[in-house]
């Protein structure tokens, strides 16, 4: 319809369109106060959850974990807190479904975290939800090898140099029967951190798993040329080769006489570093006995054994004296 040549009903239409964009502005403006609402709900909840972990709470801090990534699931370090807090609700060896699906929640937001966690000032954490998602897929969890390889494969290429990240996937391989890849990766932590003893000690323990003497005596030898001046490295040299002449009855005498031998030369080495070290004069006494008891001369024989006596007697009275010490 016209009025002098004016279209009336235009003006309406333009006002139907200003009043439809108020509303829009509107709700925009409720969503963002709402929003802000969420965000703060969550804030709030955050630091609630932070509380209750920190006094190990940890069935309240899940939920209101859980609360805040509602609000807001940007949030990468929340998923290491909320499976940390499941994690430590699980009971070890509790049959029950429940528990179970405790373990699973705790795996699927560590899972989430590592996903989640990458940036370079995440690394930390990211290493720190590898290793206990490493420990849930563990053989006192879930017992799942397959899925734990991958994991400490992960932790190896955040942080090549740590030696632990290789001990975990060498247990792996060699509780699943695959010794080769165990002792490659021993070996890589060894190129690692060649001067850290730990990867000596491991070795060491592997090799003795698997009855291999002589790799485990390298494994410890190696160790003290890198701790020279530490009694125990040499203590501990001895008292493997004296419980491999002791022991094994299958070593020829010129065998068990040089591995005494060599066992009273770490054991010397010790006392000589630290002279009141009464667990190595303890050794010291055993190595002597051993030595008797292979000697064919009664006169040394016996002289041998009054050596070991006067060991034993040393440390004796050494911890008499420590002993009167503590009590004082």
């Amino acid at each position: 319809m016209s009025m002098n040549g004016e279209t009336v009903g235009a003006p309406r239409m333009r006002m139907g369109s200003v009043a439809v964009g108020a509303l829009a502005i509107a709700a925009m403006v409720g969503l963002s106060a709402c929003s802000k609402v969420a965000n703060l709900k969550g804030i709030m909840a955050y630091k609630e959850a932070n509380k209750a972990y920190q006094v190990q709470d940890y069935k309240r801090a899940a939920g209101l974990y859980e609360e805040s990534l509602q609000s807001d699931p940007n949030q990468p370090a929340i998923y290491f807190y909320l499976g940390n807090s499941y994690d430590n609700q699980f009971k070890p060896g509790v049959e029950d479904p429940a528990n179970d699906a405790l373990l699973a929640k705790a795996v699927q937001n560590y899972e989430l975290g590592i996903e989640k966690l990458n940036k370079p000032e995440d690394v930390k954490l990211q290493k720190l939800t590898l290793q206990y998602l490493v420990a849930a897929y563990g053989p006192d969890k879930l017992n799942d090898p397959v899925k734990a390889e991958p994991a400490v494969q992960r932790l190896i290429r955040l942080d090549p140099a740590d030696p632990a990240n290789y001990f975990a996937l060498a247990k792996i391989y060699e509780d699943s029967g695959v010794y080769d890849e165990a002792e490659k990766v021993l070996d890589m932590a060894k190129a690692a951190k060649p001067g850290d003893p730990t990867v000596y000690m491991t070795l060491a323990g592997y090799y003795n798993r698997q009855g291999q003497f002589d790799k485990t005596i390298g494994a410890l030898k190696e160790r003290a040329e890198k701790e020279p001046n530490n009694p125990e490295a040499f203590y501990t040299l001895s008292t493997y080769y004296w419980d491999e002449a002791y022991r094994n009855n299958r070593l020829k005498d010129t065998e068990k006489k040089a591995y005494v031998q060599a066992g009273m030369d770490a054991i010397d080495r010790a006392i000589m570093i630290r002279p009141d070290y009464v667990e190595a004069l303890v050794y010291k006494g055993l190595l002597l006995r051993l030595q008797a008891n292979m000697e064919r001369d009664p006169a040394k024989q016996q002289s041998l054994l009054k050596q070991a006596d006067q060991f034993r007697d040393k440390a004796q009275e050494l911890r008499k004296t420590k002993a009167s010490g503590v009590g004082d």
